[in-house]
């Protein structure tokens, strides 16, 4: 073993902070026998910790937060310091110019509320907005075009986390993001290897391309040093002025006309009047646990609970984990939900979400009855339900808790990897191309892989339909399982998974994470399942009448889950770079 002076500071501190562990075993109830800490059975071992915990996307990132929970900030605190660190060190995700959701709970109050910072549409943008003179919808439009951006929510999101429920001042929680754009970050292969990938979206502009790639044009090796001194000049100014300091004033008007000179319709006025809106999570039970998620605009939360109302039908736990029978009745629930979420989902400000009947254990046990054990329901055969209403790729995600019991839950993102690619001119600030998961053409599939009607349609000052699910499963009314993922319109079953592991198979947090998953999302009519599931187990579902295909890696799960023992977190093995830090 090399001497501790020869170990990377990384490692060095990983090995004197933290010690690894596997989650005790759990029963299938809420009131389950606790067991030792260590399991002799366990595959997989997560980071064990007593005080406090980060899980995030990004090494640096996490380490920031648990810095800031040393130094005696809140959950609040460190999950706003780890979103402004990762708009510098994960660029393709984390960001200044794009939103999101975020789920706080305070220990002290028993709460959880739902901040939704997600983007607004332009007030001049309307439904026909992505279409040409023939009324076919333009992908470039909705992409890689001044029209793609949508109005940002991150800075104020993440400024009124912080004021209302957060305990250190923004200048204190940002500093740490400022001096890395200014001095700069160590490029890592998976930084250098997703600049490389979205190359020709982002080098299309002249002001993407001058920060991203040499001054030749050609890619940064890894371990090159990518300085972002115009984005440490945007988050000085926030910190100096609070949000002011990015929807007025000179970076507002940067933005506007970076936007502008591409296309866009975007104003001063637009980001000036932007508002973040707090709203009531979406609550179910599941075998006695209590799951928050997140309301709409985000399709998450309403269509997790539908899940899980529908699979508590169904013995999983007899079943086994990722057996052909029970991914069998998962697929099929996930066929169900998302017909529904094809149908009725949308920003509620604008039309009827019918989330109570959605979320209802009996609509949940009528179409549980029509679950067919044996064989595959086709998805033509699957309509949405009739409630007699006639409205309805890359993103990052962390988790943290404090030693006070707070929790945050947070997934925020650009949308596609690096979003439209393009930076405001003088800012540093990828702009978001948000406004893709609108449907830009009701039958047309968006940038979610959502066949949209008018419930997500295009209109001025909306919220556009997303998947990003931040939750907090609950267990004696503390937080016991704090999780969420990229992968857009695969993050709802993402989700579902990382709970059905924990809760039905007794798996600890970090073999939830590592184990297999897969995805159904009603259209296209195909089982996507990843590479690592058993060959059997496929032959199974085939002969059911599954049509399965091997996809990419399906997410990047960041998790926490808490017991009387103290926090056990898990960043998913599927993305360089990730890490869980605890104290």
């Amino acid at each position: 073993m090399r001497p501790l002076r020869q170990l990377t500071p990384l490692v060095l501190s990983t090995l004197c902070s933290f010690t690894l562990f596997s989650v005790a075993t759990l029963s299938s109830s809420a009131h389950a026998t606790e067991q030792a800490i260590f399991s002799d059975i366990a595959t997989a071992q997560p980071v064990f910790a007593k005080q406090g915990m980060v899980a995030s996307q990004e090494a640096i990132a996490s380490q920031i937060g648990v810095d800031i929970l040393k130094q005696g900030g809140n959950a609040v605190d460190a999950a706003v310091a780890v979103g402004f660190a990762l708009a510098v060190t994960l660029p393709r995700a984390g960001n200044l110019g794009g939103g999101g959701f975020m789920l706080v709970h305070l220990a002290k109050d028993n709460k959880t509320i739902a901040i939704d910072y997600r983007e607004t549409a332009p007030n001049k943008a309307h439904k026909d907005i992505f279409l040409d003179e023939h009324g076919n919808a333009v992908a470039k439009l909705s992409r890689e075009h001044g029209l793609a951006v949508g109005v940002p929510g991150t800075v104020m999101g993440m400024e009124l986390a912080l004021n209302k429920y957060g305990t250190l001042p923004l200048a204190k929680v940002i500093q740490p993001a400022i001096d890395l754009a200014k001095q700069g970050i160590t490029i890592t292969s998976d930084l250098a290897n997703s600049l490389a990938g979205s190359k020709r979206r982002i080098s299309q502009w002249p002001s993407s391309k001058a920060i991203f790639y040499q001054a030749d044009g050609s890619n940064f090796d890894i371990g090159d040093t990518l300085v972002q001194s115009e984005l440490a000049h945007s988050l000085s100014l926030i910190a100096k002025q609070g949000s002011k300091g990015f929807y007025q004033g000179e970076t507002a008007e940067k933005i506007v006309n970076t936007i502008q000179q591409a296309g866009g319709i975007m104003t001063l006025d637009d980001l000036a009047n932007y508002q973040v809106v707090e709203r009531e999570p979406v609550k179910g039970t599941y075998r006695g646990f209590e799951v928050v998620s997140m309301p709409p605009p985000s399709s998450g939360g309403v269509h997790i609970i539908e899940m899980l109302n529908i699979l508590e039908n169904f013995p999983l736990s007899e079943y086994g984990h990722n057996t052909a029978q029970t991914i069998h009745v998962m697929a099929e629930s996930m066929k169900y939900a998302y017909a529904d979420r094809s149908e009725f989902l949308g920003d509620p400000d604008f039309v009827d979400v019918p989330t109570q009947q959605l979320t209802d254990k009996a609509y949940a046990k009528k179409i549980a009855s029509k679950i067919d054990l044996n064989k595959a329901t086709p998805s033509s055969e699957i309509k949405p339900a009739n409630f007699g209403i006639k409205e309805s790729p890359q993103t990052t995600h962390y988790s943290v808790v404090d030693k006070w019991g707070n929790a945050v839950s947070n997934t925020y993102t650009l949308n596609f990897s690096y979003g439209s690619g393009l930076v405001a001119e003088g800012t540093g600030i990828l702009l978001n191309n948000e406004m893709d998961d609108f449907s830009a053409k009701a039958g047309v599939p968006n940038g979610y892989g959502l066949i949209g009607g008018d419930a997500n349609s295009v209109q001025a000052n909306k919220r556009p339909l997303s998947s990003m699910s931040p939750t907090i499963v609950m267990r004696d009314g503390k937080p016991f399982l704090v999780t969420g993922s990229p992968g857009g319109s695969r993050i709802i079953n993402i989700t579902l998974q990382i709970i059905l592991n924990v809760i039905d198979h007794h798996l600890n947090i970090a073999e939830s994470t590592a184990a297999a998953r897969v995805h159904h999302q009603w259209l296209p009519d195909s089982l996507w399942i990843e590479r690592t599931l058993n060959k059997d187990t496929i032959k199974l579902l085939e002969a059911k009448g599954h049509k399965t295909k091997v996809q990419h890696s399906i997410g990047s799960t960041q998790s926490i889950l808490v017991d009387e023992q103290g926090l056990y977190g898990s960043s998913d093995p599927r993305r360089a770079g990730s890490l869980t830090v605890g104290h």
